[in-house]
């Protein structure tokens, strides 16, 4: 479920503050070869389980980048929309790092916690995100990253 919308003005006043942790998501065997069809990146140790069972990972993995892909779908269900937003859309990353590798089966969950938060243009406001990609049983993360992303209000 969606947050309410935050008035710019509350939204910079929320910089430094965890905004949410989504719920926990599923990474089973089907997804990760759907992510390879459709990347085109088929090397074993995403989709053949008895290879890969064969490594030190003890099985299959997903793609770090299939990881990455879930924060556009995690993001939106726990960070509040700017009110009067018309858009948003990814701005990119500073820092990323595929810190540990999501076994296939595992169960994975974000955190995200507002960095930074200014008006770039006339209307457009830049959020910049700690992101922590939580792997359920693990203490060490899947994935941590600085996002960024821009809302456009109308």
């Amino acid at each position: 479920m969606a947050k309410p919308a935050v008035s710019a003005a509350d939204y910079a006043g929320l910089v430094g503050t965890e905004l949410g942790v989504s719920d926990w998501v599923e990474i089973p065997q089907g997804l990760v070869d759907a992510f390879a069809d459709a990347t085109g990146d088929h090397q074993f140790i995403h989709v053949d389980p008895a290879r890969a069972a064969m490594t030190p990972l003890g099985g299959t993995v997903a793609h770090g980048f299939l990881t990455l892909a879930l924060l556009g779908g995690l993001g939106p269900k726990v960070i509040p929309p700017v009110a009067g937003s018309v858009m948003g859309f990814n701005y990119g990353f500073n820092r990323l790092r595929f810190v540990t590798p999501v076994r296939t089966g595992s169960r994975v969950r974000a955190r995200f916690v507002l960095k930074g938060f200014e008006e770039k243009a006339p209307k457009q406001y830049t959020s910049t995100y700690d992101v922590t990609v939580e792997i359920e049983g693990l203490g060490k993360p899947a994935l941590v990253a600085e996002w960024l992303t821009v809302a456009v209000v109308g």
